[in-house]
């Protein structure tokens, strides 16, 4: 495979669920040769589902690379999860491919995933083509859904082949465009092309495809095919197309060794197993990355299996066995610029129990590993609770971690339901103050004003005007790193968020203050000043694209109201009404199943994470708070100084 990285493109597959995205992948791969015959998602045996539970369900849930070889250019394939309680998945691959196929099913038509990926691919800047898939099916419209995205997303969207027999058994599909009606189609966005074509000039081929590249990759056009990748259709086509228009992995190179390790598998063998994309420099075995670890193996994929090579190159993608302590989101060398999609927002959290509390232990390691393979979960555990909590993005997400605590290691568990996670954030202006002078040696004084900000403001730090001879600057260093640590939990035990805190005033003491003082004292300083604020409690909302039957209008909107929700003016368009609103997570999980009931399947109920917004007055909704209190100021000294475990 060639390793020059103008013929090598990092491609990332995207898709709703259930669009057909596993089933073009084996496709590409046979097409390719990297397989002998295709696999099927409904017989278990799709090459990039290794996971029992993936077989089963017919849903990928992890990431999957591969490696292919098309007319002298090489891919890396990145097949992707559909289903969005995996899109934690989505977005940490989204800083290593060159370009995206979206594929979008031409009978279900823009789903409540594609709204989402469609709006990442423009945050991070993102080049991508789309893929109108089952064009055999009954109800395919191919030109419909070219117009509902010109018409919702830009008008960059140009229809490259048609199929002949829309919606008819092996339907097949035209041609790519070709001569002087490229020179038309391209004359739309380029004045050159315009020219020619008005002087009834066409383009050379490769000019042609030269300047499609370039807007594809400036995010100017994006090409649509159509196809139907069960049956083979338009598949020789979307390679041909990626191939030509799509951009090169040269185009992101950086100087420097520079890598983004955005998947990390755990092998029963080798340890840990980080998949990098390499944009600058180069990685051999037995390179040192990190101090005293070594790159014992480099795989390359291709389908199911994988090969040792000897080196990886600037441009190019592959996994590196041997590093202990690399994370998802580690950089090797430099870090290079990436975009970012934040498709996945958790907002429910799910408790985690062994089926014996011998196996606690067991249960805290075992969640620990799947939490460095997807960091979201967040694990939180304490020595004095018999459970774990993880952070999900949905139920589907709980059954699956269920499965894979069994399989992988073995343990029976049991999931509380999700329950919504819920934030706090200072009502008001106020100071958090705290003195720990005793019991002796100890001196730390930490005074800080605590500011609300607007919803989704995250935290701010101001550090404040305090000299070096009051407080030492290592020491203020401490205050911020156990500030951010102490807002984990607030007055109800929910994260704390949207303000902005000042260190006004601290005070060390030359012989008496320890180095851990000031991580004792923070604590208290914040629990204190969130008592002298007040805490309101903010709810998740979720943004929620609704398209159906204007029969099943009334009853729809009387649900949101119902819901606490509010929305837009509807428009109606042949029949279809379409709205947008803002409803509470809280009062909508089990909505989905109720408007598959009203509609008959046949609606769009598509929401994301929005945002955290004030619950209503007098609503209060505390959680069971991990370890000491620091407002229980005697025993929480005690327990951050190692001489109480929290247990009573």
């Amino acid at each position: 495979m060639p390793m020059n990285a103008d013929s090598r493109i990092n491609l990332a597959l995207m898709a709703h669920v259930d669009a057909g995205k596993t089933t073009l992948t084996e496709q590409l791969l046979f097409r390719c040769g990297a397989i002998r015959k295709p696999g099927r998602v409904d017989e278990g045996t799709a090459r990039t589902d290794s996971l029992a539970v993936e077989r089963e369900r017919g849903i990928s849930v992890r990431a999957a690379v591969t490696s292919l070889e098309w007319k002298g250019c090489a891919i890396n394939l990145i097949d992707t999860p559909g289903h969005t309680d995996f899109a934690g998945e989505v977005d940490r691959v989204f800083g290593a491919p060159d370009a995206a196929v979206l594929l979008i099913s031409s009978v279900e038509g823009i789903q409540s995933n594609t709204i989402g990926l469609l709006k990442a691919f423009a945050r991070a800047e993102l080049p991508y083509m789309v893929f109108l898939n089952k064009i055999d099916r009954a109800g395919s419209h191919c030109e419909e859904i070219v117009r509902q995205l010109n018409q919702d997303f830009g008008g960059g969207f140009r229809l490259m082949n048609t199929p002949l027999q829309e919606g008819e058994k092996d339907c097949p599909v035209s041609p790519l465009p070709a001569g002087e009606g490229f020179t038309e189609l391209l004359a739309d966005f380029d004045d050159d092309a315009a020219e020619k074509f008005l002087d009834g000039i066409s383009l050379p081929a490769e000019q042609q495809d030269h300047l499609l590249r370039r807007l594809c990759t400036n995010g100017t056009v994006h090409p649509v095919l159509c196809g139907a990748a069960l049956a083979g259709v338009g598949v020789n086509g979307l390679l041909d197309a990626v191939v030509r228009w799509m951009p090169r992995a040269s185009e992101k190179l950086c100087p420097g060794l520079s890598g983004l390790v955005f998947k990390l598998e755990h092998d029963k063998t080798m340890g840990k197993v980080a998949h990098v994309r390499l944009f600058g420099g180069s990685v051999k075995k037995r390179d040192m990355l990190f101090p005293n670890e070594k790159v014992s193996q480099i795989r390359k994929w291709s389908g199911d299996k994988y090969t040792d090579v000897e080196e990886l190159c600037a441009g190019d993608i592959g996994s590196l066995c041997g590093l202990t302590s690399v994370r998802c989101g580690s950089v090797i060398g430099q870090a290079a610029l990436h975009g970012e999609s934040r498709l996945a927002n958790p907002f429910l959290c799910v408790s985690v129990a062994p089926e014996s509390e011998a196996q606690l232990p067991a249960l805290v390691a075992a969640a620990r590993e799947l939490a460095e393979e997807d960091p979201l979960l967040d694990v939180h555990w304490e020595k004095t609770e018999r459970e774990v909590q993880l952070n999900i993005t949905g139920r589907i997400q709980a059954e699956v971690l269920q499965r894979l605590f069994q399989e992988r290691y073995g343990l029976q568990t049991s999931f509380s339901p999700p329950a919504v996670i819920y934030r706090e954030t200072p009502s008001q202006a106020g100071f958090g103050f705290e003195a720990y002078t005793m019991p002796k040696p100890c001196w730390a004084v930490v005074r800080l004003l605590l500011e609300p900000l607007p919803r989704g403001s995250g935290v701010e730090w101001c550090p404040g005007n305090v000299p070096n001879d009051k407080l030492f600057y290592r020491y203020q260093s401490q205050i911020k790193t156990a500030f951010f640590r102490a807002l984990e939990q607030g007055l109800s035990g929910w994260q704390v968020t949207d303000l902005r805190a000042t260190l006004v005033d601290g005070e060390h003491h030359t012989v008496h203050t320890h180095p851990l003082d000031f991580f004792v004292a923070t604590p208290m300083a914040v629990m204190n000043g969130l008592q002298n604020t007040g805490t309101t409690l903010l709810e998740p909302l979720l943004s929620v694209h609704i398209s159906a039957g204007e029969e099943c209008f009334g009853r729809i909107t009387g649900d949101i109201i119902q819901m606490r929700g509010t929305f837009d003016p509807p428009v109606v368009h042949h029949g279809v009404f379409s709205l947008d609103a803002l409803i509470p997570a809280a009062t909508s999980l089990e909505y989905p199943i109720r408007f598959a009931s009203l509609t008959s399947g046949k609606g769009l109920y598509a929401p994301t994470f929005y945002g955290y917004r004030e619950c209503p007055p007098g609503f209060r909704c505390e959680t069971k708070r991990r370890g000491v209190n620091p407002l229980d100021r005697s025993k929480w000294i005690l327990y951050a100084r190692g001489a109480y475990s929290g247990e009573e």
